[in-house]
This record gives C-alpha cells, structure tokens and sequence, in this order.
C-alpha cells in the first residue's frame, strides 16, 4: 500500500532528522548544541559519568539512530538505539517534572520513543532501505 509507505516514510523523515540533529549537537555543537564537552559537562551535573564519554554515546546513539531510521535501514537498530537514548532522557532529566512538555516532563521524548518502536513494529514501509536490500 503506497499511503502506509509514504505515511511510515513520513514518521521516519521527520524523527530520524530530529535524531539526526540531536545527535550533532552532541557530537559537533551543531545546531545551537555544546559539543562533547559542554554536554559531558551538563551530564555530569545531574549524575550521568563520565559526562564527555556518556555525551558522546548519546550523541553516537541519536546521530546514527536518526541516519538509519530515516533511511530505513536496519529499522529495528535504529529503534533500539532512538529508545535507548529517549528511556535514558526520560529516567535522567524529565520523569521528575511530571508528564506534560510545558514543565519539562516525559510527555515529548515519551512520544519519541513510541514512534520508533512502532514503526520498528510495523515495519519501516515500502519506500524504504530495508524494503529495497531485504525484500
């Protein structure tokens, strides 16, 4: 069915872009981000050690998660590597503010992490890498 293809296409573009930019602003201080060093230092401040090394392995985690869900290829990994990143958010920085967005709650990487374990579910479509190498 072209309309699931293009909808899953849909999800997977505009998910794995934010992925994608995250991560860059973790890894290279792209996009209005701190680097390595800036988030290792934030992440140091509220527990997560060693900071630069944990920064980089979020930063890894988004930047290739996003590369691969948007690409469709290896959904399931990228899933993995998206919800591990959002779990890892959501337990550190938000689960102590609540649920919704507006006091920084789990609300938004909370729906991050569902998207991409759906379409990790349901499959990345047929405009997709996965569909083209492994169907």
């Amino acid at each position: 069915m072209v309309s699931v293809g293009l909808g899953l296409l849909l999800m997977r573009l505009v998910i794995g872009v934010v992925f994608i930019g995250h991560g860059a602003q973790k890894l290279f201080g792209w996009f209005g981000g701190y680097g390595p060093k800036g988030t290792g230092g934030w992440m140091e401040s509220i527990g997560i050690k060693p900071g630069v090394v944990m920064a980089v392995l979020a930063g890894l985690m988004e930047l290739v998660g996003g590369l691969l869900f948007t690409l469709g290829l290896l959904t399931p990994v990228a899933a993995v590597l998206i919800a591990a990143a959002m779990l890892g958010a959501i337990v550190k920085v938000h689960a102590p503010n609540g649920f919704w967005s507006t006091a920084n709650g789990i609300e938004f990487p909370l729906i991050l992490l569902v998207v991409a374990i759906g379409v990790a579910l349901a499959g990345p479509g047929s405009i997709s890498l996965d569909a083209l190498l492994f169907n």
